[in-house]
């Protein structure tokens, strides 16, 4: 469990409600890191984003579920503000549909506008659901 209480908890938790975009690393099947920026909210304690059926994180993720995230840092040498969390992904075929989380609306609604798109089309491109269940964090 991780304590979003401390000091790195509190910094964490402020990137995960924050930050617009996490990248999340999977590995592929020759276990080679392959790190990609995502959309994703929070959802209660797991990361929630959404994918096209079809795309290549999907497959690492059902070959192994372990994954890493981590934010970009605004500090130029890198100092301040690295968190990384390490975590266990799966598809999750429960979760609603991207158009039908607020949340998700929310934050990406100008993101999805960006990509000439609604938020119905979206979700039926961006289909497959994947929950994260964070499992440890470290940075400073």
């Amino acid at each position: 469990m991780i304590d979003f209480k401390s000091k790195l908890g509190r910094k964490a938790l402020r990137h995960l409600k924050k930050d617009y975009f996490v990248w999340l690393t999977t590995v592929d099947a020759q276990g080679v890191p392959q790190p990609r920026p995502v959309w994703f909210i929070l959802d209660g304690d797991n990361v929630l984003m959404y994918s096209q059926p079809g795309a290549f994180k999907l497959k690492h993720i059902i070959n192994n579920p372990n994954v890493a995230l981590h934010f970009n840092t605004l500090d130029e040498k890198g100092e301040e503000d690295v968190i990384i969390f390490k975590g266990s992904a799966s598809i999750d075929p429960k979760a609603p549909p991207a158009n039908k989380m607020p949340a998700y609306l929310r934050k990406y609604r100008a993101g999805i506008k960006a990509l000439d798109s609604e938020p119905g089309p979206f979700a039926v491109a961006y289909s497959t659901a994947v929950r994260i269940k964070l499992t440890s964090l470290r940075g400073w």
